[in-house]
């Protein structure tokens, strides 16, 4: 449902939201991180897979994780956050 939506947003909003909804995910989970636009640009930049973005900032930014959980084990439970996050995100604008 909300894919349309998506698709029909400018690209910088579209990524706003997102990085957003990224932020709002690692706050849900408990971790303390945040992504700023310079961070969240140079991200993008690394790799086109999303999974990969998210594995590489944990290999580079919070290596000591792996030690207890999974790489894959992050990386979903970030993603199905951000989803959360990110659809909850555009209900609310459509509200406006």
């Amino acid at each position: 449902m909300h894919n349309e939506n998506r698709s029909n947003r400018p690209l910088a909003d579209r990524q706003e939201l997102e990085r957003n909804a990224y932020n709002a995910a690692f706050s849900e989970l408990g971790l303390s991180w945040h992504w700023d636009e310079k961070t969240y640009s140079e991200l993008q930049s690394i790799a086109e897979e999303e999974e990969d973005r998210l594995r590489t900032y944990v290999e580079t930014q919070h290596r000591y994780l792996l030690t207890a959980y999974d790489a894959r084990f992050l990386v979903n439970a970030i993603r199905e956050a951000k989803m959360r996050c990110y659809d909850s995100a555009l209900g609310q604008r459509s509200d406006h």
